[in-house]
């Protein structure tokens, strides 16, 4: 009798399991709770270690110092813009200065699903679920932002689903970057007839309207040709280091 209780809990426990997994109605109220005490788990430890930090360590300039960071972080971005916007009116005579871009801090809070490096849940203050955001890392770039379950999920470079606009090189040559499952990024649909070499560094190219052009993203390590496109296997500047906190391009003009 016990055996079979243990048998029959074992299927419910399996069935449960199995429902949660595979479907999104299910999982939206459990991923709801879980990231809701996420949250306020890491407001109490931030609280914490900012309350301790702030007592051994000179509150007021420790602040000062983290609000200036902050602060020239996004002034590096607005800088980058204007530079890319100059270099393109000595290009294009009819170029204009537009707007600065918009950058948000978002802080991290846990893993979409343990052993998948790839894949963390975010935290934005203003999240629309219909557009696709880039991500960055101390200026370089991250990945990009999608929703899942009308909530913020950051994939970043090493995602297979993880993709946006690059050009490389002196030659501007145009490309599809996108993550594979490792540290490497793979670069794809290049022109065979513009060339490039190894050692050329990638960037964004901004045609995508996910990242402004320009943002580095690592430098080619290796090149080869199928089906009438060039590919290239890239090393990226960032890879998933569980960093606490990120940029989010909210608009990129």
């Amino acid at each position: 009798m016990n055996k079979q209780r243990l048998i029959l809990a074992l299927f419910l426990i399996l069935g449960v399991s199995g429902a949660l997994y595979f479907s999104p109605l299910l999982q939206s109220p459990f991923l709801h709770l879980s990231k809701t005490i996420k949250l306020i788990y890491l407001g109490q430890t931030e609280g914490i270690q900012n309350s301790f930090t702030k007592h051994f360590n000179q509150a007021a300039t420790i602040t000062q110092l983290e609000e200036k960071n902050r602060y020239y972080e996004r002034e590096l971005l607005t800088l980058h813009q204007v530079s890319d916007e100059y270099h393109n009116l000595l290009r294009e005579a009819n170029s204009s200065i537009t707007t600065v871009p918009s950058v948000e801090l978002t802080r991290t809070i846990s893993y979409v699903r343990m052993g998948d490096p790839h894949k963390l849940w975010i935290e934005m203050d203003h999240f629309n679920p219909t557009h696709v955001y880039g991500l960055l890392y101390r200026g370089y770039v991250a990945g990009i932002v999608v929703s899942n379950n009308r909530s913020p999920m950051a994939l970043l470079n090493g995602d297979i689903k993880s993709s946006y606009a690059v050009s490389i090189g002196n030659s501007q040559a145009p490309g599809i970057a996108r993550g594979n499952n490792e540290r490497r990024l793979v670069i794809e649909f290049i022109p065979t007839w513009i060339p490039i070499f190894v050692g050329d560094e990638v960037v964004t190219s901004g045609l995508d309207q996910i990242f402004l052009s320009g943002l580095k993203v690592g430098k080619v390590v290796s090149i080869s040709r199928a089906s009438g496109y060039q590919s290239a296997s890239v090393e990226p500047y960032f890879y998933a280091k569980n960093p606490a906190y990120f940029h989010v391009i909210t608009k990129v003009r």
